[in-house]
């Protein structure tokens, strides 16, 4: 890593961690710092220990978890495809995912660790069913992302008529996983989208090289020795499942995986295949957008959902008028 590469990702740990302590802190409850280093040395009252081990600790965890897996995953397919649109959200990947949990939830009234994996079929189903009416000798990244906006919006049809069918209790959980929320999240809920999101990772770290190479073009990698195409199925399968298993604990939240990758290459130089950078860009938005849904429209609380939604319509009008402006 350069040198800029390096301070831009202690600019970045310190930002996480600089809002990590923000969430653990700030609430209906104020704890102070104190208070906090009584609870790690195992002191400290049994209420305050429940607020922060048991309800702020596992939310913070799991957004920086998730946010990060995001970023990685929209790096991933803006590299494969050579394409800023390229992000899973925008190719309806998380959408598929949703549809996979609906059906859990809805139709079968499964627990967490069966919604993961119907997240996980889902989303694989749906990269499956883009990829293979995309192909016509070949997959043309327009094409790409064109059949993944109208299967997405298949699925979105499919998902309402599934919140409209279903119970008024699993109609409302529905209707608030579909914004996008941290809210709720308990270790209980938490370990199968770990496993998988873990594993995923590591993964990706045994593909980092083969990703770096296939940017420079396929003659290029094949004749550095690259599988072209396994390498490109191995890193989309990664990015889906990273997406889904996501999806599955806290709902389809955009844009996340749109924004980390760019604001990534901006702070590298245009450095390609930053991977750490983007990780962290993912953590921080994620994290950032759930302190701000808690805390900046007291006494309400919105879904983070609707905070990533907002800074992703922000960001694309900001794209579009720079766009103009260059014509």
């Amino acid at each position: 890593m350069t040198r800029r590469l390096w301070l831009h990702t202690l600019w970045l740990l310190c930002a996480c961690g600089l809002l990590a302590w923000l969430a653990m802190t700030r609430g209906a409850l104020q704890i102070s710092g104190e208070q906090i280093g009584q609870i790690l040395l195992g002191q400290g009252a049994s209420n305050v220990k429940l607020i922060v081990l048991e309800w702020r600790l596992p939310r913070v965890l799991m957004a920086l978890l998730i946010g990060a897996a995001l970023g990685i995953s929209g790096a991933i397919f803006q590299s494969l495809l050579r394409n800023p649109l390229g992000s899973p959200d925008i190719l309806g990947f998380n959408t598929g995912a949703y549809s996979g949990v609906l059906v859990a939830l809805v139709l079968f009234n499964q627990s967490v660790t069966a919604m993961t994996g119907a997240a996980l079929i889902g989303g694989v189903a749906t990269a499956a069913l883009v990829y293979l009416f995309a192909w016509r000798n070949g997959v043309e990244t327009f094409r790409l992302i064109i059949v993944g906006i109208s299967v997405r919006a298949l699925l979105m049809a499919l998902n309402s008529w599934l919140i409209i069918s279903a119970s008024l209790e699993s109609a409302l959980s529905a209707g608030l996983w579909s914004a996008g929320s941290l809210n709720g999240i308990t270790w209980a809920k938490t370990p199968p989208v770990i496993a998988v999101l873990l594993l995923a990772l590591l993964l990706m770290a045994l593909l980092a090289r083969r990703m770096r190479l296939l940017e420079m073009g396929d003659d290029t990698a094949c004749a550095l020795g690259v599988p072209v195409e396994r390498s490109r199925l191995w890193l989309m399968l990664i990015g889906v499942v990273l997406t889904a298993a996501s999806t599955a604990l806290v709902g389809p939240i955009s844009f996340v995986a749109l924004l980390a990758p760019q604001i990534a290459r901006r702070l590298g130089g245009g450095v390609k295949g930053a991977l750490p950078l983007a990780a962290l860009c993912g953590a921080l938005l994620l994290i950032a957008a759930d302190f701000a849904a808690q805390h900046l429209f007291l006494p309400y609380q919105l879904p983070v959902g609707v905070i990533t939604v907002i800074l992703g319509g922000l960001y694309l009008i900001a794209l579009l008028v720079r766009e103009a402006r260059r014509q």
